[in-house]
């Protein structure tokens, strides 16, 4: 039988990574101080990964609607791993700066082909379909997603070790926005469903594959804008402050 759309999920392993982190986090602020505005961050986005993995989204996501799926995987691509790595304080971040395996992972010529190519890979029709029918490797989805999001983001929000200037900072968003738009774009406009699963699982809410599957690509689309405009809007700001200065 399948569950109600509105029923909450078993997520004690989930549950169980996010108090981790947070206790983890808790005591690297004994040796890392950090801001309000850090930790409020850095907490905000433990509960939006609690919001998309625990919560009965998680239940419509991998029983009946692709948006939903969608949606978790941009919230934890994009949405979480940017407001953890904006808790970072910047003494940690330059630890890890100082390590040359964090410094080569968070280099902009490494963290966003990793990021693209992770996207890529993980939105081949079989390959989400397999994910979604094992979960173990949908787990291993998830933290591909985090992980590829956490570098991404490192080099826009912390100065370690790279230090890129607000110019650079807002084409690299720039960049990633443009070249990761056209998976949402095509999932929009194509006349069939692509993925098996969604095809085969039970429709709620009036919604066919096909429609789903549109509204899927609508979404990633405006939530990726969202994110990525208005973090390439305060460095352009930034930018031109610096060009006037």
């Amino acid at each position: 039988m399948e569950p109600s759309p509105w029923s909450w999920p078993a997520a004690w392993g989930e549950l169980l990574v996010v108090a981790a982190a947070a206790v983890g986090y808790a005591f690297a602020l004994r040796s890392f101080p950090a801001s309000r505005a850090r930790v409020v961050a850095f907490g905000l986005g433990l509960l939006l990964a609690l919001a998309v993995l625990a919560t009965p989204v998680d239940t419509v996501a991998l029983h009946f609607l692709l948006s939903a799926h969608l949606l978790q995987n941009v919230a934890l691509a994009e949405w979480v791993p940017a407001l953890l790595v904006l808790g970072v304080p910047p003494a940690l971040a330059a630890v890890v700066g100082r390590n040359p395996v964090g410094r080569i992972a968070t280099h902009p010529f490494v963290a966003l082909p990793l990021w693209l190519v992770n996207y890529g890979i993980w939105h081949v029709p079989a390959i989400y379909d397999a994910a979604l029918r094992n979960h173990p490797l949908l787990h291993v989805e998830h933290a591909c997603y985090l992980v590829s999001g956490l570098l991404l983001w490192w080099p826009v929000f912390q100065d370690s070790p790279h230090d890129l200037t607000a110019g650079r900072r807002t084409a690299y968003v720039f960049a990633a926005f443009i070249l990761a738009s056209p998976i949402g774009f095509f999932l929009s406009f194509l006349p069939e469903p692509i993925y098996a699963f969604y095809e085969e699982a039970p429709r709620i809410w009036g919604l066919s594959a096909l429609a789903d599957q549109q509204l899927a690509g609508a979404l990633m689309s405006v939530s990726e804008a969202i994110v990525f405009f208005a973090v390439f809007a305060v460095f352009l700001t930034r930018f031109f402050a610096e060009e006037g200065a």
